[in-house]
Parts: structure tokens; sequence; C-alpha cells
């Protein structure tokens, strides 16, 4: 210090700055920047290593390839230099001119702010851009420049702003309105502290508003040294304490200490906790997710965090702002039952919850914080409900036994229909017994009915539907009948499913029936056989017709009772129903017993002709005719008892589907017959005779002429039927060009298959005597073998053995035409030779040389031959070939059979 004060002749200092990577200190001093020693205070050096200097700043966001040096920027006389300064040397980078000297800078990367005599402006240090900010009057203020963030400035400005701005000029926040007028800057994140004559102001950036005013009288400058705050006066310095939150949570009555201290960490003095008893919500929010807690580490500030959300969501739960609370709530992982229990009666009485300590709220319960406002309630109720399914879905608690109480008693305190989806659809954990007060209080019987089936009380459930059904209770989200055969249908308790089904039934059978036919398949098997039922049905006569519907037609039930069964019941019905005179219901059962006659073939038919017969049921008598294929009964009821012309024409059209075309000459042949019956009156056969020339006329197609002109009565006049004859005719002669085309149609394709059968056997085989059998690898010694359409040879005995070959589809198919056995022998008796020594080309005459088979090629197979021992005997026919026709198993059996014919004689 002595040495400082000899130095600069007891000029004072302007500027200090620390450069921790060289250890020493960069001293400002009547124009003279010095660099001393830390441990001793010594200069480097003769002297100062530059003169004339204004003001100088760190560029802490350079970049450098040293480590151990350190970028200034200085501002002389108009100019404003750059050096790289180390422990050994000092190196200049860049000079920029400037209008005028430097008061202030601030350098951030490639960027330095400078405040002249009247204006602010920014240089780029890398392409000596120049960006004018703005120009203001020095007497009314001091200019101050702070490093914010990086490429950010705060600079002051007239009438007490704080101006935010970047390299281009833009400001991206809101202006600071300073309350006192500043001496000096500092910046320490999230806050500014500007320092005046009587206090230190605190500013948040994050929102621009003055957070604490530190009372201190005489204050120089502030500044943020490595993260420590330090303010000085004249004749001291001082250290600025940051005291952390969760301190001031243990003890909030400290609001102010005898020394200087700033509370960094937190937005008042009184902490966060205080912050939200003032009703300061956001500002205490902000001040959680933007600073670091001190001395914690991440479970602890976790926890602590989410302690504030939770104090936070009950603030704004009591301010009725419900939406924020459920944020809240939902980031502070509260326990749903803190919040359950602000509403009386919502927990259920097996909880054991108690509320935590130290108390997160002071509310009591809704009740008493709304004061009885009804909407207001309302509205927390509707909150509870959205944040309760929340959280359910969302499996983010493990208390689901007191979430879905809490929603079963707001359903039904509501009497919403989401309370029967609820406990239908949802897998809940409620506390029963206390619920079933609930639901019995708010008259939820359909409710509380659907909630002893979940407990597996079916007993107790369909105990209290039935008393809804009869009319004892009453509860408008009750389904009806229905909805109780449906849960009777799907219950396995057969023996609750016996007992109930007769109080069912007797409400209404056809819907009762249900119980029986809505069942799986395989509870009919088991504990519902349809023999027990048919016969519990006796007393229902709608339900068992119902029940033997759903056998036959349904289920397609092969019982031949249960179809005669059906069938009698219909008829039976029929029958009252045509005395009680009911047209409609008896047209609608008629139609029910012709639809059974017509698709069943199981019901005993001589039976139900007797039932038939003495109720009058004519149509019906017939359809059982045609079943029993005596379809000349069935066209006389239709045409001389119902005189229902198009419905016998019908009767042959439906019976003849599907049949070849005698079989539907046989049936008009037998209506014709029927029209045309010798056992009519003579006065009734006019009419029915008009109406066999008509369909002899429309139909003639229909028709056998052959037999039709044997029945045509002789002294018809050829003009009556002239329309059937052109027909018939017309027909005849149609089926007889069809025969010649697909005659000549066949003739085409039997010759095409000729030449192709040609092209394939026109080819010659040579077999040498190295050749041999794929299968067998051997030679072949005789004149038999196979050949593939890929020239793979082999003997035909091995045929069956080549399934396994690698042919194709097509060439095995092509194999059955191209298979050719040759048997052609010459026999010399006084010379011995082998059998391939005497073959000939059949063609020429000529004989090959040794070890040649010639192949001729046949469109017939020839017979065997048996060649007795003689002189001399050349066989000069054609060779023996396997047709077209045959498959390759038959032709091998051929060739064994020729081999086992012919005998030979050396």
């Amino acid at each position: 210090i002595i040495f400082i004060h000899i130095y600069f002749q007891k000029k004072p200092v302007k500027i200090i700055k620390a450069a921790s990577a060289l250890e020493c200190l960069l001293v400002l001093s009547d124009t003279n920047l010095l660099i001393l020693s830390m441990p001793n205070l010594k200069a480097s050096g003769k002297g100062p290593i530059l003169r004339g200097v204004t003001t100088f700043c760190f560029n802490d966001y350079a970049v450098t390839n040293d480590p151990f040096s350190v970028q200034i920027c200085v501002g002389l006389k108009r100019q404003l230099q750059v050096y790289n300064v180390s422990i050994d040397k000092i190196t200049r980078l860049k000079d920029i001119g400037m209008p005028d000297h430097a008061l202030k800078l601030a350098a951030n990367g490639d960027n330095v702010c400078v405040a002249l005599q009247d204006e602010y402006i920014v240089y780029n240090i890398k392409t000596s851009g120049v960006q004018k900010l703005f120009s203001f009057n020095s007497d009314m203020f001091v200019p101050m420049i702070c490093r914010i963030t990086k490429e950010e400035f705060l600079v002051s400005a007239n009438e007490g702003l704080g101006i935010f701005t970047d390299e281009k000029g833009m400001s991206n926040r809101p202006p600071i309105q300073w309350s006192y007028p500043l001496l000096d800057l500092a910046y320490s994140h999230p806050y500014i502290l500007g320092l005046s004559d009587e206090v230190v102001m605190v500013y948040s950036i994050l929102d621009q508003q003055q957070k604490q005013a530190i009372s201190f009288v005489g204050g120089r400058n502030v500044g943020n040294f490595d993260g420590r705050i330090y303010i000085n006066s004249c004749s001291a310095v001082y250290s600025l304490v940051a005291v952390p939150w969760y301190e001031q949570v243990k003890s909030t009555s400290d609001v102010h200490t005898p020394r200087a201290v700033l509370v960094v960490d937190s937005i008042l003095p009184e902490g966060w906790q205080v912050l939200l008893l003032d009703g300061k919500v956001e500002e205490a929010l902000k001040l959680s997710r933007n600073v670091e807690p001190v001395g914690m580490n991440k479970e602890e500030s976790t926890k602590l965090l989410q302690d504030i959300y939770r104090r936070a969501g009950f603030i704004y739960f009591s301010y009725g702002d419900f939406d924020k609370a459920h944020e809240l709530f939902e980031n502070g992982h509260v326990d749903v039952r803190e919040i359950i229990s602000l509403f009386p009666g919502f927990l259920p009485s097996s909880s054991n919850f108690v509320r935590a300590v130290p108390p997160l709220h002071e509310i009591a319960d809704v009740i008493q914080l709304f004061a009885s406002d009804d909407i207001k309630i309302k509205g927390a109720k509707i909150f509870l409900q959205q944040f309760l399914e929340y959280i359910r879905e969302s499996g983010l608690t493990p208390h689901l036994m007191e979430v879905d109480t809490a929603l079963i008693k707001l359903f039904a305190e509501k009497n919403m229909p989401e309370l029967e989806t609820f406990i239908t659809t949802s897998e809940i954990t409620c506390d029963v017994k206390d619920c079933y007060s609930w639901l019995e209080k708010y008259s939820c019987y359909h409710a509380l009915a659907l909630l002893h089936r979940h407990a597996q009380e079916h007993d107790k459930a369909l105990e209290l539907w039935t008393k809804i059904i009869k009319g004892e209770y009453k509860d408008d989200s009750f389904r009806g009948l229905a909805f109780f055969i449906e849960c009777l249908a799907n219950l396995q308790d057969h023996e609750l499913v016996w007992r109930y089904a007769e109080f069912v039934l007797s409400q209404n059978e056809e819907l009762g029936v249900g119980i029986f036919t809505l069942r799986s398949d395989e509870d009919q098997k088991s504990q519902f056989k349809p023999d027990d039922i048919v016969d519990f049905l006796q007393y229902f006569p709608k339900a068992i017709i119902i029940y033997l519907e759903y056998l036959v037609l349904d289920k397609k039930c092969h019982v031949e009772k249960f179809h005669t069964h059906l069938g009698i019941l219909y008829v039976e019905n029929i029958i009252k129903l045509k005395k009680l005179g009911q047209s409609e219901e008896l047209y609608k059962m008629r139609q029910r017993l012709q639809n059974l006659l017509q698709v069943s073939n199981l019901y005993r038919a001589q039976m139900l002709l007797g039932k038939m017969h003495d109720a009058e049921l004519h149509k019906e008598t017939a359809i059982v005719y045609g079943k029993l294929e005596e379809h000349d009964k069935a066209l006389d009821i239709l045409v001389h008892q119902l005189k229902d012309f198009k419905a016998a024409e019908k009767y042959c059209v439906d019976n003849a589907e599907g049949k070849d075309v005698k079989y539907k000459h046989k049936l008009f042949y037998t209506l014709l017959s029927v029209y045309l019956s010798q056992k009519l009156q003579f006065n009734e056969k006019k009419e029915y005779i008009i109406q066999a020339i008509e369909l002899l006329n429309s139909k003639p197609s229909e028709f056998d002429a052959d037999k039709v002109m044997n029945i045509l009565p002789p002294t018809w006049s050829m003009s009556v039927i002239l329309l059937f004859l052109q027909g018939a005719l017309r027909n005849s002669l149609h089926k007889y060009r069809m025969s010649k085309i697909e005659c000549a149609l066949a003739r085409g394709e039997n010759l095409q298959k000729r030449f192709i059968l040609y092209d394939i056997q026109r080819l010659r085989v040579q077999i040498h005597e190295t050749n041999y059998c794929c299968v067998c690898k051997k030679p072949f010694v005789d004149g038999s073998f196979a050949r593939y359409p890929n020239n793979v040879l082999t003997h035909s005995d091995k045929l069956e053995e080549l399934t396994t070959m690698d042919l194709s589809a097509s060439e095995v198919k092509v194999m059955e035409l191209s298979m050719v056995i040759m048997l052609r022998k010459t026999i010399m008796p006084s010379t011995e030779s082998t059998l391939s020594d005497r073959l000939l080309d059949h063609s020429s005459g000529v004989p090959l040389a040794p070890g040649v088979v010639a192949v001729d090629n046949l469109t017939e197979p020839m017979s065997i031959l048996e060649v007795s021992q003689c002189d001399e005997a050349v066989f000069d026919h054609p060779p023996i070939v396997a047709h077209s026709s045959m498959s390759p198993t038959s032709c091998c059996q051929l060739l064994l059979t020729t081999l086992d014919t012919v005998h030979y004689t050396p």
C-alpha cells in the first residue's frame, strides 16, 4: 500500500480489477494502467503498461488460446483498444476509433458497450461494426453500463430508467425504474443491484420489479467478484452476505441485521414464506424456479421446491383460482388426501389420514373458506372431481381408496350419470361400507346395487333392482327390466338365476327369455341345458316359442323334438288366433310357421300334417308335401284348394333350385298335369285349361316338349299352343347348335393335344454306354427308359422315386406326355451281340452305331408281342408308347408288363 501511494504520488485509484489466473491486479490511477502482483503488490516492469487511459474493463467472454491470459478493453482519448494480457507481456489486438473518450466500458464477447460524453455505442471487435444506441445528457445522471447475460447489457438513462439492450440495439425486456439516483451497478443472477447514496436497491431481472432496499449510507462502488458481492464506502469495504432462503424460513423475524446484508437468494428479507403469507405467490414461485439453493443436494432442493408448490396451490385454491391450483398441486406432488380433507365427509371413515405438520394451509374446510357460498363451493367440487380423475388416470397416487371413495360421493351428491359408468367400467377400490350409506342417503339405489354387484354381493344387488322394478324404490338412472335381464344372463350363480327367472318372465315374457338366450354357449351346456329350460318355460307360452326359435333357427340345433315342438306350438297358436279373430297376429304367426317348414328338415312331417289338416293350413301343408317330395299333392293343394297359381309356379321354381334340368322339367310337368287333371268337373276344367295354356306359352323352356305333346288333349288347335311350340322348337334348335359347337371345340382341342403330343414325341433321345439312371446311378442295359422334359433319363421302374427331383410343376405335367418306352430288338443266333448293337433307326432302316437307341413316336399304344425262339426276327413294328392320358404310374406298369412278356434269346 505504501508503494502504491509513492508510485501514484497520492493520486486516487479509480478502478481496480483482479485477474485471478495471473495472480495480479490491474489498477487505474491518474490515466495510468499498472499491473501489480497480488501477493506483494509490487509492480511488474518499470512503470505503467499504458498511459492516457480513461477507463478499462475485462472481457470475460473473450475466446483466447492461452488460459493464463486475460483480454481487456481500454478506453483512450478518442480510441478503443483491445489487449491480451499475460504474465510476461501485453499484446495489442485491435484499435477502434471513437468520436469522444469513453466514460464507461463493458465487454461481452465480441461486443463492447461504450458510454461516451453524450451517447451509448456498441462496437464489434471482430468486424469493427458500430451500433449507436441512444443519446443522453450527462448532466442529468451518471452513465452506467452493466453486463447482464451474453450479448445483453443494462445501461442507465434519463428520468431514472435502466434500459436493457443487445448488440443490435434491441431491447427484449421492459425497462427498470430506479427508486434512487445511481452511483454504481452490479449483477448477480437473478438480481440487479443498484447503489445510491442511501440504499442498495435490489431488482429482479425476471419481472423488473424492486424486491428489496437495504439501507447503506456512504456507498461508493458495488461489484460482483467471482460470485461474491462487495460494496465499499470512503473508509471500509463490506461483504454483502447472501442469507439462504431456507434458513429464513426457520427464523422470519430477523428481517434486518446490524451489518450490511444482501439477501440475494430471496425476493424479500422475509423469504418465500413471507411472500406467500403476503399473497405474493407469483414472486415466490419465480424465486423458487430461478434460484439454486445453497448448501442442499438435488433431492433436498426438489423437496423444498415441491413444498413451495403445494403451499402456493392451497393459496390459489383459497382465491378460487382452481386452474393454477391444479397445476401447482400436480407439480408439487401433493398428497391428494390433503385436498379431499377440505371437503367434509368425503374422506372415507376407514382412512387414518392426518394433515401435514407443519400445516400447508390454514383452511378448515370449503364451507368455512367460502362462507357457505353455494356457487364457489360448487366450483370447488368441480375442481375436486377433475383433479381426482386426473390423478386416478395418471396413476400418480397410492391412495386409490380415498380417491375412489371421494369420486363416488361426488357423483352421488350431484346425481351424475358418470356414477354408473365409474362403478361398472373401473376397477374401483373404495370404502364399500362408507359408500353404501352415502349412496342410500342420496337415493342412488341403482348405483348402490351396482356397487353391491362389484363387491360380489349379487343377492343384495338383485333385491334392490327388484324393488325398483316393483316401484318400491324410485331411481331414474335405472335402465329398466332389460338391464335386469342382462345382469341375470351374465350371472354365474345359477341358483339366483332360477330364483329370479319366474319374476322376470311374469313381468315380460318376450324380454324375460333373454335370461337364457343371452347366455354364453358354455353356460348353456353346463348349468342351463335346453331340456331343463324348455320344461321351465311350459307355463310361459310366448317365452317358450321364442326360446325354441332361438334353438332351432339361431343356434341350428339338430334335436328333432325341438323342431317338432316348435311347429306344434305354431299350429296351436294359429288355431287360437283364428278363434280370437286377430288377423294381423295370425298372419305373422303363419309366416313364422312357413319359415320353419321351409328351412328345417328335422321335424316330424306326418305329425305336423295331421295338426295342420285339422287347422286347414293348406299352404303350410303344401310346403310339407314338398319336403316329402310329394309334389303332386303339394301342387294339387296350391292349385285346386288355394287357387294360387303364382304360388304354384313359384313352388316349382323354388324346389328346382340347385337341381338339374330334368328335375325342373318334372316339376313343371307335374304342375301341368294338375291343371289338366281328369278328375276335374267339366265346369271347372275351363279355368284350369286357361292357366295351363298360359303356363306353356310363358315358360316353354321349362318343359320336355315330347312329354307335353303326349299329355295335351287332341282337341286343342295348334294356334292355342303356338307360342309354346315356337319356344320349344327354338330351344331344341339352340341345344342342337350348341352341341355342334361343343363338338367342334372338342375336336379342335383334341387336335391341339395331338399336335402337342406329336411335338413332344418327335425328338430323338440318344443313350450312350456312359449314360446312367439319375436315380439308381446304374447304366441302361435294356431298351426301356423314361425321359423328362428337362432331358433327365431314368429307369422306368424309378419313376415314383423321382418325386424329389428338381422339376417344376409344368415339367412334371409335360412328363406324362413325353415318356416313351421303346422295345426294338434284333435277334441273331449266329452272332453274340448286345441289344444296342442290333437296334435300327426305324425311320431309315439303317442300323445305328453301338450304344445308340432310336426312339420312334406314335399317337396310339401298340399291343405286346410274345417272341419265341427263331433263326432271325426283326421287330419292325412301331415301338410301344405311353399314351398322353396315362399317369406316370400307369406308364411304369405298362413297361413292366412288356418286359415280363417279351422273351429274349441270345
